[in-house]
């Protein structure tokens, strides 16, 4: 597998203070691949450097053969991005939302309608495409989050927390359609998440941060042998909390 996300020695520091410290990760095609670590370890930074939101103190990315720095176009052409909190025209049904992102995208007005209605459909929200967004409960936000992503057909989406605040069933089919989304459209997705139990349902490999480092990586049974010596083999949580409590 080619790996479509390669950092070496990637650095962020703000006014001295370093939040990302010589991270050096690869993340293949295809894969999804879990961010995990607590509020501030580091990660919403990484992901915006890896956007080209953000510039690097030091070192250096590359995505899908890109540099985000020198080419953040070529990059953003390519991949979608849900943050924490995702905002919307409150003023505009679902369908309008999708139609403008569409045009700012440069999607031709001939192809637009059907490439709004697929992904309406592909995130559950064909029979709501013509109520208000501003009216949506946080679980259709999510959904409609992931609909404005899909509809440039990315290759690479990044997901920051994409379950907060949402109840036992919204969480089930968000996790749910992305695993669905990722095979069926053979994208690349990065969850960074702090809630362990869903990246462990997932994810196929997860990275640790910690205090903006990477301290582990590597699948759940990798990381397990890693972390054995007990009776038991530990669970995604032992580890965690093992590098939690080293940290």
């Amino acid at each position: 597998m080619a790996a479509v996300i390669q950092t070496r020695d990637l650095t962020k520091a703000y006014n001295g203070q370093v939040v990302v410290d010589r991270l050096n990760l690869e993340v293949e095609e295809g894969e999804i691949f879990g961010f995990l670590g607590p509020n501030g370890a580091g990660k919403t930074t990484t992901l915006l450097m890896l956007l080209g939101l953000t510039e690097p103190t030091a070192g250096t990315a590359r995505v899908l053969g890109h540099d985000p720095v020198r080419e953040p176009l070529a990059v953003k052409r390519q991949v979608g991005y849900l943050p924490e909190h995702v905002g919307f025209y409150s003023d505009l049904t679902a369908r309008e939302n999708l139609a403008y992102v569409g045009r700012l995208n440069q999607i031709p007005e001939e192809e637009l309608p059907r490439r709004v209605e697929e992904c309406l459909e592909a995130v559950g929200l064909a029979a709501e495409a013509d109520k208000l967004a501003g009216a949506y409960s946080r679980g259709m936000r999510q959904r409609l989050g992931i609909a404005e992503l899909l509809i440039k057909q990315p290759k690479l989406v990044f997901l920051d927390e994409p379950t907060l605040g949402l109840d036992p069933d919204g969480i089930n089919r968000m996790l749910e359609m992305i695993v669905t989304l990722s095979r069926e459209r053979g994208m690349t997705v990065v969850v960074s998440s702090h809630l362990l139990h869903q990246v462990q349902r997932i994810c196929q490999r997860v990275g640790i941060m910690m205090g903006g480092r990477l301290v582990a990586v590597g699948t759940i049974e990798e990381l397990a042998r890693q972390a054995a010596g007990g009776d038991h083999e530990p669970s995604l949580e032992d580890i965690y909390m093992r590098y939690f409590r080293e940290g």
